[in-house]
């Protein structure tokens, strides 16, 4: 098991509305998380500007298209591209969707893998290939998802039987967990306690919409709401504290309104723990 140190860390995912603010004026941030697909490739101008941004700033990469889950062949020329920019730009930590988002083509989508014994295997392999190539952990983020593919396992075994299967880590996105308990039915809490916390590497936190009191939408577009926060705080009171990114990809407010809900995070994260 590859391990690092644990801290009480708070994070932005970087957006290009506001990352000329952000290299201007240095906001306080314990760290950026970045997807490397945004920054593949993309010349002298992008290369400069993460160079300035990791002088001042851990930086986390979330990745969007290795699509564990598919049909499909790995890409691993992609992923020894993602290899290189990690080590270019000194990023310990790269996490990606246990989900799949290609099959013959590329669907625009994240998609659940259907919750089987069998897919859970062929994951776990293709998340061993992955990490070969890495020379570094894979961490795999659970995902909000409306209409199960499969149910042979429930959500917990299956996203338990990769992570075992393949040693590899967590990210736990908090508000994924309760949107699917409320749109499938189960208890948040006990979810949140079935996780293995010797395999949390970074958590996820942000806001939803709600289309039907049983209806959530993962929309990342609205501030956390105070149930989600409750949630994470009973995260860390179960499992130790974890670095927590901040994610908000619509509706995205001033610079300096995004940084009032990180300090609404922050407040929770440093709360005391209990004896």
């Amino acid at each position: 098991m590859w391990r690092r140190e644990v801290r009480r860390i708070v994070g932005l995912g970087l957006r290009r509305e506001f990352l000329a603010d952000v290299l201007q004026q240095n906001p306080v941030v314990d760290f950026w998380e970045i997807a490397p697909e945004n920054w593949l490739e993309r010349g002298y101008e992008a290369t400069y500007q993460l160079d300035r941004l990791r002088e001042h700033y851990p930086l986390f990469c979330h990745g969007l298209s290795l699509s564990i889950g598919s049909p499909d062949p790995l890409d691993e020329s992609f992923i020894l591209k993602i290899k290189a920019f990690l080590e270019r730009f000194n990023i310990d930590r790269y996490s990606e969707h246990l989900s799949y988002c290609s099959a013959g083509g590329h669907l625009y989508d994240l998609l659940p893998i259907p919750f089987s014994e069998e897919a859970a295997d062929y994951v776990a392999q293709r998340v061993k290939r992955v990490q070969e190539l890495l020379e570094r952990p894979l961490i795999l983020e659970n995902v909000s998802y409306y209409a199960p593919a499969a149910t042979e396992l429930n959500e917990l075994e299956f996203i338990n039987r990769v992570l075992e299967q393949a040693n590899c880590e967590l990210l736990l996105d908090v508000n994924n967990v309760f949107v699917n308990s409320v749109n499938h039915q189960y208890d948040p809490i006990q979810f949140i306690k079935g996780l293995p916390t010797e395999r949390i590497s970074y958590g996820h936190i942000a806001g939803h919409f709600e289309e039907e009191p049983d209806l959530l939408i993962d929309t990342h577009g609205a501030p956390v709401r105070p149930e989600v926060l409750e949630l994470l705080a009973l995260s860390y009171e179960h499992h130790g504290p974890f670095p927590v990114l901040l994610e908000r990809d619509f509706n995205i407010p001033p610079l300096a309104e995004l940084l009032k809900e990180m300090q609404a995070v922050k407040n929770v994260t440093q709360q005391p723990e209990v004896a």
